[in-house]
């Protein structure tokens, strides 16, 4: 899931599970907790893009990483409030500057959602995070630099429970997207990925955050508190468990119309578009083909009017099937691909499971995940082309007309 999503479950699971004796701060712990699995971006920097592809959402967001790490990070914040450190006004203004960017980070992830769904930025959202950034930034000072802080009175093993929930559901909570989560690393590079909800759902992370701000509020003895942020999680649970109903749905009619208009395939995958799970797509296999379409949960018929026909060119690839980056591409995509011939000797590799910015193939540009394979000294090697710029025709607004149904 998206940042914001990972910071504020990570922050709701701290509250539950040490909020009573760390008040906010246990969900200023718990929301860096839900970010440090995704450090593993760092590797964009030491590694290649084919390197770095493979990489995040690795090891970092495995079961062992969630058992380890926990006892590295909670000794170290343990120490920090054993050597009553915490309380000294250096580390009071040092942690406040971290908090301070930690928000910038969260708000403009927040902004970034609207300016993808709407190609501009919100002033409202814009709005809404200045007022938020400046009333957090005030209570820091008030009731942080400025008070007198209790002793903190939490052992080693409580504080390794503590992160490892708030480490473990960050993958977990990963599985359930299309882009999938190596779970098993590393002793397998298998990708758990259930493709039911959208890398960023608003509908899934808004309850997180009203019902944290709610619990914000209140003291750390206040029992509401914790019956808040339990709401957050369970409306949030309560819609999870929606999308995983909407999308056995959406599987049988997809199946359905497969049959119906008679296209022989040997396996199909659906998944919702971005920052929603009323509109999804569906890509089935055939031999030599894949057969994409669009469908609405409000649409007025329940089935696929018609299928757009993508040709594999698997061919392109002849001979360089053992390529690093072949192999590392075929791995990601979990086999749905396509290969255009760019026509000045490089190639273009597309992942079909995420479709295109508009529902339509006929601009190579349109695709979301496209990897650029240039064949130097006889092997391919691989570029990650990136999102479209809205110069090149990068454009949500049918997908978004497209929600509205047909």
């Amino acid at each position: 899931m998206d940042s914001l999503t990972q910071i504020t479950l990570g922050a709701a699971v701290g509250e539950v599970v040490l909020g009573k004796k760390l008040g906010n701060r246990a969900m200023m712990w718990g929301a860096v907790a839900g970010t440090i699995p995704d450090l593993d971006v760092v590797a964009n920097f030491f590694m290649d893009d084919m390197g770095a592809l493979a990489f995040h959402r690795g090891i970092s967001h495995s079961i062992l990483f969630a058992v380890v790490m926990p006892w590295i990070v909670g000794w170290l914040v343990w120490r920090l409030y054993e050597s009553d450190y915490y309380k000294s006004l250096p580390h009071k203004i040092s942690t406040s500057l971290f908090a301070a960017m930690f928000l910038v980070f969260a708000f403009g992830i927040f902004n970034m959602i609207f300016k993808i769904a709407s190609g501009s930025f919100n002033l409202v959202a814009i709005g809404i995070s200045v007022i938020g950034f400046g009333w957090l930034m005030s209570r820091v000072w008030q009731n942080y630099i400025r008070t007198a802080l209790e002793p903190v009175k939490i052992t080693y093993k409580e504080w390794v429970l503590f992160f490892f929930w708030t480490i473990f559901t960050h993958p977990l909570l990963d599985c359930f997207t299309t882009y999938g989560t190596q779970l098993f690393e590393p002793f397998s590079d298998y990708r758990v990925s259930f493709d039911n909800i959208s890398v960023a759902d608003p509908l899934y992370t808004i309850w997180h955050i009203v019902f944290l701000v709610a619990a914000m509020f209140l003291v750390k003895t206040n029992n509401r508190r914790r019956t808040f942020v339990w709401l957050g999680l369970g409306i949030s649970g309560v819609y999870m468990l929606f999308t995983i109903f909407n999308k056995s749905r959406i599987n049988d009619i997809f199946e359905q119309s497969l049959q119906k208009q008679e296209i022989t395939y040997s396996r199909f995958m659906t998944s919702p578009s971005i920052l929603n799970n009323i509109l999804w797509s569906g890509v089935a296999e055939s031999d030599s083909s894949y057969y994409y379409a669009m469908y609405s949960i409000l649409d007025k018929k329940k089935e696929i009017p018609e299928f757009i026909e993508i040709k594999k060119n698997h061919e392109f690839l002849d001979g360089h099937e053992n390529d690093r980056t072949v192999k590392i591409l075929k791995w990601f995509t979990n086999g749905y691909y396509n290969v255009l011939d760019n026509g000045d000797g490089t190639y273009q590799m597309n992942d079909l499971r995420f479709g295109s910015s508009n529902g339509n193939f006929d601009n190579p540009k349109n695709y979301i995940f496209k990897f650029k394979l240039v064949n130097e000294n006889g092997e391919f090697i691989g570029y990650d082309m990136g999102k479209p710029s809205q110069d090149e025709e990068f454009d949500l607004t049918p997908l978004f007309d497209r929600i509205k149904g047909i």
